[in-house]
């Protein structure tokens, strides 16, 4: 088993020792409240009331006021004012350390002996998805399964975050991942996949506990530093993925189809049938047109399955929406037709402009973004705070001067691979004031920042989050081919059992999910010119784009 980091050990043991510090030290102050209070009463009934009490008599009397059970004959013997102060002080005092003692011990110990357990086991399952650790892309992760009928369990060892979940309905078991045991208790000999998501070494652990309990089961890892993969194969992973390479291959390749005639690299539906994310550059063609202007349809025989607009996808525009810079149009067709609305996106001036890249943060993701670069023709330029080998300026990129001794004047794109949220929206509002006219291509580590990117001046966002969520259902989900994880919108291929028989008019698949059938995989025959009439079959799989949310809707009603 992994052994958790000193850091935690330090920290707990503290917490620990805190606590019994604490509780030790009431008790001694109690203790010495007793004591004082018991000399004190039998000193004070001989001095100022003249009668003998002994040290256990005055204990008693001392316990009587402390409980508040009463004082019986004795209460009668205090007459003189100096008595029955000490009497006051004493109550006062009783009383205060009871009400210290509530929230010290009692309220503690009451809320744990009333608090749910998490459970620690599940019931019996088969062919389900045992997720190793809880993270935001385990939670996209979990909306996949969800919406197409996937049972799973997540187990985490944190039992405030077992808790937390259960309330939120979440299927979980509270245990150590890495335990063979607990793996037991999830029925992992009987899962269709184990994913493994938490540090490098804890997954590697986890994967052994799992070859521990069976040889069958299909173990996915995601891996933080990709130079550890061998170790996890090693270890019993059938497939190691590292989301950040893919992050910073799909912002690479954003770039290259935003600022040359390329189209990059499109979602491949069938032989000779491509789906496409276009920006619509400031100046171009279509650019300030409202779409039924555009004659996108009437010139190049393209599809418009929807639109991005700072964030907001829009299916079925309207055809008079009208279409500029902040524009990022998803369109389907053939190589030819794409390639004829590429050039009505792009503006001649960016044509013109020096071909340069600026890649700002060279973590994992901004080294994966410079090595992808580099099989184009753009010069690439890259920005860190650190003085590392393959980094040109030095600096803060939320400093104008560094952006401009990076030459964000003359260049055509800035990429942002940062690891912070905050850093990256800010300088992206830094960036966009320097010049308006950059295409900013920006990485999101939470989905909750992707709208802030965009108002802050971002043209593309692509998160990290999401990419990892759908990299892992498209590997893990039979029949349902997810195959544009690197991409905003989500292109998926799946049967829709529940349609057959339908017409796509009467299923009114768009009006009801917000997605666009695009194709129809019939028999291996890829039909994409559907009408309204086109009868949906039991054995056809429908090929289609939308939203996550969109997808999740479509399995509701389809499968």
């Amino acid at each position: 088993m992994a052994q958790r980091p000193p850091w935690f050990s330090t920290y707990l043991g503290s917490f620990v020792t805190r606590q019994r510090r604490r509780a030790l030290l009431y008790l001694l102050s109690f203790a010495a409240v007793l004591s004082l209070y018991t000399v004190a009463y039998s000193w004070g009934m001989a001095t100022f009331e003249d009668k003998e009490r002994s040290l256990l008599y005055s204990f008693s009397i001392v316990i009587e006021t402390f409980s508040t059970t009463g004082y019986g004959v004795d209460a009668e013997s205090w007459t003189t004012p100096q008595m029955r102060l000490v009497m006051v002080a004493m109550q006062v005092t009783g009383v205060f350390l009871i009400f210290m003692a509530l929230p010290l011990f009692v309220a503690p110990w009451v809320q744990q002996a009333l608090r749910v357990s998490p459970p620690t086991t599940v019931d019996e399952l088969e062919d389900h998805v045992v997720i190793c650790g809880y993270s935001p892309r385990a939670e996209t992760l979990i909306d996949e399964l969800e919406s197409w009928n996937r049972d799973y369990v997540v187990v985490v060892r944190d039992r405030d975050e077992a808790l937390d979940l259960y309330e939120r309905n979440v299927s979980l078991a509270h245990g150590d991942p890495e335990s063979a045991e607990v793996l037991r208790n999830v029925h992992v000999e009987r899962a269709d996949t184990v994913v493994a998501d938490a540090t490098d070494e804890q997954n590697a652990s986890i994967a052994l506990a799992v070859r521990e309990v069976t040889d069958d089961v299909q173990i996915i890892s995601l891996v933080e530093d990709a130079d550890l993969t061998s170790y996890l194969r090693y270890a019993g992973a059938d497939q190691v993925f590292s989301p950040r390479h893919l992050l910073g291959h799909g912002l690479a390749e954003k770039v290259t189809a935003s600022v040359t005639t390329d189209l990059g690299e499109t979602v491949v539906v069938g032989e000779d049938f491509e789906i496409v994310e276009l920006s619509i550059q400031d100046g171009s063609e279509v650019c300030g047109k409202r779409l039924a202007e555009s004659e996108i349809r009437e010139r190049t025989g393209a599809s418009i399955i929807g639109l991005w607009r700072r964030g907001e996808f829009q299916s079925s525009p309207s055809p008079d929406t009208t279409l500029d810079e902040n524009t990022i149009l998803v369109v389907a067709g053939r190589e030819a037709q794409l390639e004829r609305l590429k050039e009505m996106t792009l503006s001649d001036e960016r044509g013109d402009a020096r071909g340069t890249v600026i890649v700002a943060g060279h973590g994992e993701v901004g080294s994966t973004v410079r090595e992808a670069m580099r099989s184009t023709t753009m010069r690439t330029v890259v920005v860190d705070v650190e003085e590392k080998p393959n980094v040109d300026v030095v600096g803060d990129v939320t400093d104008e001067r560094t952006l401009r001794d990076a030459g964000i004047e003359h260049a055509n794109a800035l990429i942002f691979a940062l690891a912070d949220d905050t850093t990256t929206i800010f300088a992206t509002l830094v960036a966009r004031e320097l010049d308006p006219s950059v295409e900013i291509v920006a990485r999101a580590n939470e989905t909750e920042n992707i709208g802030k990117l965009y108002s802050a001046g971002a043209d593309y966002v692509l998160a990290l989050e999401t990419v990892s969520g759908r990299m892992l259902a498209s590997t893990i989900l039979e029949g349902e081919e997810i195959i544009s994880p690197d991409k905003q919108i989500e292109v998926v291929r799946t049967t829709a059992p529940r349609l057959a028989g339908q017409s796509l008019g009467d299923a009114d698949v768009r009006s009801r999910t917000g997605c666009t059938v695009i194709a129809v995989d019939r028999n291996g025959d890829i039909i994409t010119d559907l009408g309204a009439e086109f009868v949906i079959r039991d054995d056809d799989q429908l090929v289609i784009a939308g939203t996550d949310e969109d997808t999740n809707e479509f399995a509701e009603i389809a499968q």
